[in-house]
């Protein structure tokens, strides 16, 4: 089938490739930058092929074109002075792709940097194993939020398969939260001293005085008062705080002693001598919970740290920080302040964007001397491959040509092959895509 258009009329273009067999044979389709419509496909992207399919249009004066070479070279075979426009979205994809490729070859999937932020109670509660239907609950809303059993996982410092258990649970069958057997007997102490205390102030409100209250619950008189007062709260500001016996004033001893090797009772009879009452059962009591508490004061003393996706680092390279879910802001800091070129590179990505858009040509010579102060391979090949096309480049800065209208064609293309469900000839497959562009321009 002929093109549609009056070949020596076309003189703004722009072409791309698309699969005939995706990985075995492609085509080259052309769209007009004026027309907005497709003007002839041909079924090769041969340098040879090309520039002679290209000669075929004789007053063609901008060539709007991706970085392949094979491109570039039948332009300029066929129409040595046209203006050749290499594509923006392709140039950025490219850089984007080079510095993605570094992340990965550098970092591991799980990247571990000091603690962002201090582990809130919530949090500190997730970490602990034993709060399981705790966790399971915060597994099926993050999954609901759209985060992966990855994220999920790296979350609450866990595995994927834990996490894919925890999901495949219904929520209707979470398992209700379990307690030590202490915090049990704790929670029903509370329970029951809030019951007297509404009990108490019940009892005052329908008239009994302090005295007849405190004769029918069966406490004194001072208790009655304390319950009465507004500001009682039945929790304990000291609970499970530690009380001085009679060994606060040899604990120090009893350390020394034993770290010279000294049995307890040994370490009795020493302390004994000094006034001490207490039993050496309390010094090994003693001992076993400064042991713990030492244990404690070194893992808090330890510089804690966290992990984040190398996934999420990636997709800071196309993203905005807001719109990627797996990392926070504290985290973002932390990891350009760990990893310091991580900083430089998403600088470069930015400062690239910000020269390809500024419509001043100069500005990319600029960042290039930037990007090549920069030991890294993948950087190096995108900035060689950007020198040998430097020319094309820096006219996709000044002129607005792009690419996207090929780039839409080839969608159009792919949609009219899967309706015919392949069983069609490059022959006829021009046949439907050059009638449905005359069909359009006809009728709209």
């Amino acid at each position: 089938m002929p093109s549609i258009v009056d070949k020596s009329s076309v003189t703004k273009v722009c072409v791309d490739d698309f699969a005939l067999r995706k990985g075995c044979s492609y085509g080259t389709v052309m769209v007009g930058l004026k027309s907005h419509r497709i003007i002839d496909l041909i079924p090769s992207r041969e340098t040879a092929d090309v520039a002679k399919w290209l000669a075929t249009f004789p007053n063609i004066e901008v060539v709007s074109r991706d970085g392949a070479s094979t491109y570039a070279s039948a332009a300029t075979d066929s129409h040595p002075e046209a203006v050749q426009v290499s594509d923006r979205f392709h140039l950025i994809k490219g850089l984007s792709e080079a510095v993605n490729k570094y992340i990965i070859r550098e970092f591991p999937a799980r990247v571990e940097i000091p603690l962002a932020e201090t582990i809130s109670d919530e949090m500190a509660a997730l970490y602990n194993t034993a709060n399981r239907p705790l966790r399971i609950r915060f597994a099926h809303k993050k999954r609901k939020e759209g985060l992966t059993i990855s994220d999920i996982a790296l979350l609450l410092h866990s595995s994927p398969t834990t996490i894919r258990k925890y999901l495949a649970i219904p929520e209707e069958e979470i398992p209700e939260d379990t307690a030590t057997s202490r915090e049990r007997q704790h929670r029903l102490a509370l329970q029951q001293k809030q019951q007297e205390v509404d009990e108490a102030r019940k009892l005052a409100r329908e008239g009994y005085p302090v005295g007849q209250v405190a004769a029918m619950m069966h406490h004194t008189c001072k208790t009655i008062q304390n319950y009465l007062n507004p500001s009682y709260r039945v929790t304990d500001g000291h609970y499970n705080a530690r009380i001085p016996g009679k060994l606060a004033p040899y604990e120090k001893d009893v350390i020394e002693l034993r770290s010279r090797g000294h049995t307890y009772p040994q370490i009795h009879k020493i302390l004994c001598e000094k006034g001490y009452t207490g039993s050496v059962a309390s010094l090994r009591m003693f001992m076993q919970k400064e042991r713990s508490r030492m244990r404690e004061q070194e893992e808090q003393d330890k510089p804690q740290s966290e992990f984040i996706q190398r996934k999420s680092l990636c997709q800071l390279i196309y993203k905005k920080l807001e719109n990627v879910a797996t990392i926070t802001a504290g985290q973002y800091k932390q990891a350009l302040e760990t990893y310091p070129l991580l900083s430089t590179l998403y600088s470069l990505v930015k400062e690239f964007h910000a020269a390809i858009f500024s419509k001043k040509p100069e500005k990319l010579d600029t960042w290039i001397e930037s990007a090549k102060r920069q030991d890294i391979p993948e950087l190096q090949s995108f900035v060689e491959g950007i020198l040998k096309d430097s020319t094309a480049i820096k006219n996709g800065i000044i002129f607005p040509y792009n690419n996207g209208l090929a780039e839409g064609s080839v969608n159009k293309i792919k949609v009219i092959k899967r309706i015919m469900y392949g069983r069609n000839s490059f022959d006829l497959l021009k046949a439907k895509v050059l009638f449905h562009e005359l069909f359009h321009v006809e009728f709209n």
